[in-house]
């Protein structure tokens, strides 16, 4: 056994005949034996050392055996480490309860019996060892959560970051299709025009009224496109004018009776804070027309006590899972993470047949109100 391995024990008693005796009777366990010939020796050795048990002898010069057992007992690491006093059979009975009183686990008498002795201290050692093997299990599990934890920060800050950038470029493309494409198809609609006006065959007239036409549908697509990345009402207007125009459209797309509570649209919300609850609110729509069959779609928008709370309530079929964590769900881990990014919550609450309700509560800026 190496010795990196093997428990400690400390064998405490100022005759050297006894300490001897003790070494011999032990050896055979294979263990790392530390002698002590006073009770001062016995706790410098133990403040030294990682010990899995203590021989004491009771009667000692200077410190005895309960004096130093009171003050191994003072010490936070040495306080749980198992004593046994060493005493002789005369002094059993005016000695066992203050043993007891200061700490001791067991008592054995001298002379004393090896094969009881050996099998005390082997009991201890291999308590020694399995609270040693516990030890290491539990600080590799917390290393391990440790890691798993920065993981999990790390994959939320990349998550953080891919909404981001995601948003952004959603932003950058709905102004490009807007204003670029839409300035063409603008400028090429007034060439058509143009081209009519000075154009005697009804034929070709015909024909520039149909590329009028087409030019409409595509400048209402482009829109159509545009919006989809990133409706203009939500940076020009806010978010309760974006909730309010999304419930709208949503109501004529998928004929669902709609109703919104929502707060004045005076009140503005932080950007970030605004894009987040109306990306959720999107999610929840499509959720409700894909997957509902609802008839009926209650919107409430509200803030309080520092948070902005979106609630959206439908009677629809409901979700198998009585509180409605389906982890499986892309859709509903987007919603989370898009929460959680700010500090917020997604609570779902739904039973199968009685319809689901979702609310989202996002920690916030005080609201500004416009003058």
């Amino acid at each position: 056994m190496d010795t990196a391995e093997k428990a400690s024990i400390l064998l405490v008693d100022d005759e050297e005949k006894n300490l001897f005796a003790l070494r011999v009777l032990l050896e055979d366990l294979g263990q790392n034996l530390l002698l002590a010939h006073s009770g001062e020796e016995a706790l410098r050795c133990a403040l030294e050392q990682n010990l899995a048990l203590i021989l004491l002898d009771v009667r000692m010069p200077g410190i005895d055996g309960f004096e130093t057992a009171r003050l191994l007992r003072g010490h936070k690491r040495l306080r749980h480490t198992p004593i046994i006093f060493l005493t002789a059979a005369a002094d059993e009975l005016r000695f066992i309860f203050r043993g007891y009183e200061v700490g001791a686990v067991d008592y054995l008498i001298k002379p004393l019996v090896p094969e009881v002795l050996v099998s005390k201290v082997s009991v201890f050692v291999d308590l020694h060892r399995k609270n040693a093997e516990l030890t290491r299990e539990i600080a590799e599990r917390r290393l391990a959560e440790q890691h798993l934890r920065e993981s999990e920060d790390r994959l939320r800050a990349l998550a953080s970051h891919v909404i981001s950038v995601r948003e952004e470029e959603r932003t950058h493309i709905a102004r490009e299709i807007h204003d670029e494409l839409g300035q063409v198809l603008t400028a090429l609609k007034m060439d058509i025009v143009w081209l009519a006006r000075h154009l005697g065959d009804q034929a070709l007239l015909k024909k520039t009224d149909s590329m009028c036409q087409l030019v409409d549908d595509t400048v209402r697509t482009v829109r159509k496109i545009s919006t989809g990345l990133r409706p203009e009402v939500l940076d020009d207007m806010g978010l309760v004018a974006a909730i309010s125009w999304q419930t709208i459209e949503f109501q004529k797309r998928a004929g669902v009776r709609c109703t919104t509570s929502l707060p004045p649209e005076v009140v503005v919300f932080d950007e970030d804070l605004s894009t987040t609850v109306f990306r959720i609110f999107q999610e929840l729509l499509t959720n409700v027309a894909r997957h509902a069959q609802a008839t009926r779609l209650d919107v409430e928008l509200r803030h309080a006590a520092g948070r902005v709370v979106l609630e959206v309530t439908d009677n629809g079929v409901g979700m198998p899972c009585g509180d409605g964590n389906h982890k499986a769900s892309l859709g509903l881990l987007g919603m989370q993470e898009r929460a959680r990014r700010l500090g917020g919550t997604v609570d779902i609450h739904s039973s199968q047949g009685s319809g689901t309700r979702v609310a989202v509560s996002i920690p916030m800026v005080s609201p500004a109100v416009e003058a």
